[in-house]
């Protein structure tokens, strides 16, 4: 752990350092390259390769696909209280994000021509559901849900194989009861070349979505370009920004539950004006983790992941949050300055209001997805929204009436630029008349 003071001299150096971790170097670069290269050349035969000496599975190309009668049967075996919290997760998630679907539309520029915008589904998506430790069944619904309300009409999804070949039954459960058909055992970098590149087995996306470690980031980066990619999200990250008003067992809570996704790379931020809330909080951090079993995970990261960071006052805390762009930012302090502190922190994935709103809402159930922005990227990545699987087409259309009115323009930025076919394009249709 760390313990910076806003007012000590190189604070925003050491912060900087903090917040740069761990950067790929050109042999993981080269190492993630190479076993995408692999993919594209040899298709189903690297992927099981790969999925082989990552998972230590062997999975034939025909055992990529999970069956429609796999899905049926967890589907069945969940348990009413399972199947209860996924379907109000389903809810909730529907209900925000119904909100921010836009709507084509149709208006007139200052020409009197007809301009508007189109929105389209994207045709079909990949979406990563990292396996790990835990089956991370929000994700599905973070994720899968939008595509379907976004009305994309493929939506595959990839979660790697558990050591007997197979994929967690409440993680399927989550998948059917989201409507998903199409499901892929297989993850990493191997699943992401697959996705964009197609094989014989599984057939190319148009775009790649979910979080992941750090070499499945590094593939989506590299593959940009082939295939859209989300806002590349990694390891979870948390701040707790406080005054002398938190409570600070739930504060010290709020901070293990980001802690213990088990990745190692996690980030978390522990903000103060007040130091003795800070010496609290931490004392409470330390207390509390040694009640869970994931210790050992948890210990990792509060030891190499972990800043805790006393503020002189709101603003320098203000500077600081807007710096890190947190994935979660919780504003553990007076409801007097929630609503400056809201309009004046303008990097983070999630803002989180109050002492009675822990992160883990948004991590289930709130509605936001908890698709988040990481490792700073919030600075110009926002959270994951239906809009993310839609594509715009821009709408124009003259008519004899308001094409004149466009000639001077044009033909001022055609001898300009140069260009002249693009003025004599317009003007051919003027002397037409």
């Amino acid at each position: 752990m760390f313990v910076l003071d806003t007012s000590a001299p190189h604070f925003r150096e050491k912060l900087a350092d903090f917040c740069a971790g761990a950067r790929p170097d050109a042999v993981f670069v080269k190492n993630v390259a190479k076993i995408l290269g692999e993919v594209e050349r040899r298709g189903d035969a690297a992927l099981c390769a790969y999925t082989k000496k990552f998972d230590g599975v062997d999975v034939s190309p025909k055992r990529l696909r999970v069956t429609a009668k796999e899905l049926d049967a967890a589907a069945k075996q969940v348990s009413p209280k399972q199947k209860k919290a996924f379907t109000e997760a389903i809810r909730c998630v529907r209900a925000f994000h119904e909100k921010t679907l836009p709507t084509s539309w149709r208006g007139k520029n200052p020409h009197g021509a007809t301009v508007g915008e189109n929105f389209y589904p994207l045709r079909r998506v990949g979406i990563n559901v990292p396996g790990g430790q835990v089956p991370l069944v929000s994700t599905v619904i973070m994720t899968t849900v939008l595509a379907q309300m976004a009305g994309v009409p493929e939506i595959a999804v990839c979660t790697p194989p558990d050591k007997s070949g197979g994929t967690h039954p409440g993680l399927l459960a989550a998948l059917a009861l989201c409507g998903v058909k199409e499901v892929y055992r297989m993850g990493g970098i191997q699943a992401m070349g697959a996705f964009a590149f197609g094989t014989k087995t599984v057939p190319a996306v148009d775009k790649l979505f979910g979080p992941g470690n750090a070499y499945t980031t590094e593939a989506k980066r590299q593959l940009f370009g082939t295939v859209g990619v989300d806002l590349l999200p990694g390891p979870s990250e948390i701040m707790v920004l406080c005054d002398a008003s938190a409570n600070a067992q739930w504060a010290a809570l709020d901070l293990l539950a980001q802690a213990e996704h088990g990745t190692g790379k996690e980030r978390i931020y522990l903000v103060s004006t007040s130091r003795e809330k800070l010496a609290q909080i931490l004392a409470e951090v330390k207390f509390s983790a040694a009640k869970f079993s994931q210790g050992n995970r948890l210990n990792d990261v509060l030891e190499k992941g972990f800043v805790a960071i006393h503020a002189k006052n709101l603003e320098d805390a203000v500077a600081v949050a807007n710096y890190v762009a947190p994935e979660h930012l919780e504003l553990q302090v007076k409801k007097s300055a929630q609503a400056k502190l809201t309009k004046a922190i303008t990097t983070a994935g999630a803002i989180l209001l109050g002492s009675q709103t822990p992160t883990v809402l948004g991590d289930f159930t709130a509605g936001p997805s908890h698709t988040l922005p990481t490792g700073r990227t919030g600075r110009f990545f926002s959270g994951l929204r239906v809009t993310d699987f839609l594509r715009r087409s821009s709408i124009v259309q003259y008519d004899a009436k308001s094409l004149p009115k466009a000639a001077d323009v044009v033909a001022a930025f055609s001898a300009l630029e140069s260009l002249p076919a693009h003025g004599e394009s317009l003007k051919a249709r003027l002397a037409k008349r």
